[in-house]
């Protein structure tokens, strides 16, 4: 696409009336363009509609009318989540009209340097860490993308002398062209989302074009320890900046002595069992010591390699090393994300709501010490879920499963020997068939006990997203 301001008087189409599709309309209209928004939810469920109104934007809701895309459509504006299969985006290829998502029109009037962080798992973790450790040292980060603020309303406010730092998902990836991040970050790749990308290839190729564009002078870092990132690595023009749990670097961020090479469901080692340090090498001979593993403020070998993410960002945005030890120790993670919601009755209950894949709800198990009793399940995008199978062995001593996916983790429950194994069928209210499993799960744990929400699903079987999902579980905990 081009800068917004050339499409004065031109037709453009936003698909989709969520936050980024307000934000991308908005922009556009006051660029000058002749915008048409729509979405298909009735108009009652569409309280953005009036707003654009007022502004003169023509907006349908309740449908996506035949002749909504045309030939003289110059730019259609989609939201991340419709698949390119909608009627509207076949038509639009069809007619050879460019399709992007608003991290593209983002990118083109963001006064600020951008950093792009995506990954499978770990991505809300790491970009607000990110944010902490450059606002403690001085860099004006502005953090928003996939995280919850549009990047389109983001870059309005953003520092010229500052940085943009943005949470990226495939789906928002997948719609790009020319966007060029100053410094780009790959956490990990694991299989999820084939329900959208169909394929590994097509998840793998959207996550790669967060680097496709970069040049010499930009940064690329990326997880050392995943092969998939590694071989990505092969092509990139940026300069490499890796980061490792598990394997020496003579460049880059990493932990010294390094972990063994280890699977997210397997066992940790004991807390303190050996005092790692993490360093940053320059490439040069040296090293510069960062922060002691057992320091950070969150618990859990995943949460060391968001660190690590973080850190390696920071230090490429021109961050001083000392800079980082105080946000590095003082961080306590985001909502949903290993959350600690509270001790009942002698229970600790735990806010996982954002582990929506099975990859996450291994790595979340791994963390926690205590025995476990699960609330698992959710949208069902066609897996087995037997990957969870090592960690359900090892770890839990319950599970109570909800959702569509309910029947798949009780059988790998089962499989693993678990003699505690709850399904909790639907009821009318889907609140209050997740109150229905922490009641269940709280007749299971005794004190000592953990109770996790980790549900290695998406939400949208039951409920609109997953920060609602995490919600009614923190309330159902507190009401016990």
């Amino acid at each position: 696409m081009e800068q917004p301001t050339h499409y004065r008087g031109r037709r453009v189409v936003v698909l989709g009336l969520a936050r980024s599709g307000v934000a991308a309309a908005k922009l556009f209209y006051e660029a000058g363009a002749v915008v048409v928004a729509s979405d298909r939810k009735p108009r009652e469920q569409c309280p953005e509609a009036s707003e654009l109104e007022a502004l003169g934007i023509s907006v349908v809701c309740g449908e996506h009318p035949d002749d909504l895309v045309t030939p003289d459509t110059a730019l259609l504006v989609k939201n991340p989540g419709i698949p390119y299969t909608s009627p509207p985006l076949v038509k639009a290829a069809e007619l050879g009209v460019e399709v992007v998502t608003e991290v593209e029109v983002a990118w083109h009037i963001s006064p600020a340097p951008i950093v792009g962080i995506t990954g499978s798992n770990g991505k809300t973790t790491t970009t607000t860490w990110t944010g902490k450790l450059l606002e403690a040292a001085g860099l004006k980060p502005l953090v928003a993308g996939n995280i919850g603020r549009p990047l389109c309303d983001a870059v309005l406010e953003a520092d010229p002398n500052g940085w943009l730092v943005a949470e990226l998902s495939s789906f928002q990836l997948k719609g790009t062209t020319a966007f060029r991040p100053k410094i780009a970050c790959l956490l990990n790749v694991a299989e999820t989302h084939l329900d959208y990308h169909g394929t590994m290839e097509d998840y793998v190729g959207s996550k790669a074009k967060l680097f496709a564009n970069q040049t010499e002078d930009d940064t690329a870092v990326y997880n050392a320890d995943d092969p998939v990132c590694r071989k990505l690595a092969e092509s990139f023009r940026a300069r490499r900046l890796p980061f490792a749990l598990a394997r020496r670097l003579e460049r880059g961020v990493c932990v010294e002595p390094p972990f063994p090479s280890l699977r997210p469901s397997e066992d940790e080692e004991p807390a303190g069992s050996v005092r790692r340090m993490i360093v940053y090498r320059p490439g040069d001979g040296t090293e510069v010591p960062i922060v002691p593993v057992d320091r950070l403020g969150l618990p859990g070998r995943h949460n060391a390699a968001n660190a690590l993410a973080a850190i390696a960002v920071a230090l490429a945005a021109g961050a001083a090393p000392e800079k980082l030890v105080e946000p590095l120790e003082t961080f306590t993670g985001v909502e949903h994300r290993l959350e600690y919601v509270g001790t009942f009755r002698g229970v600790k209950y735990y806010n996982d709501s954002k582990a929506t894949n099975p990859t996450a709800t291994a790595m979340s198990i791994a963390s926690l010490s205590a025995p476990i009793v699960l609330i698992a399940g959710g949208l069902d995008r066609g897996s087995d879920y037997m990957e969870l199978l090592p960690a359900f062995r090892r770890r839990l001593k319950g599970v109570v499963a909800l959702g569509q996916t309910r029947e798949k983790i009780a059988k790998v429950a089962e499989a693993a020997g678990l003699a505690a194994v709850r399904i909790v069928d639907p009821v009318d209210d889907a609140a209050e068939t997740l109150r229905l499993a922490v009641r269940e799960a709280s007749k299971l744990a005794e004190p000592g006990d953990a109770v996790l929400l980790s549900p290695a699903c998406a939400s949208w079987d039951m409920f609109p997203s997953y920060e609602v999902r995490g919600r009614i579980f923190k309330e159902s905990a507190h009401t016990l």
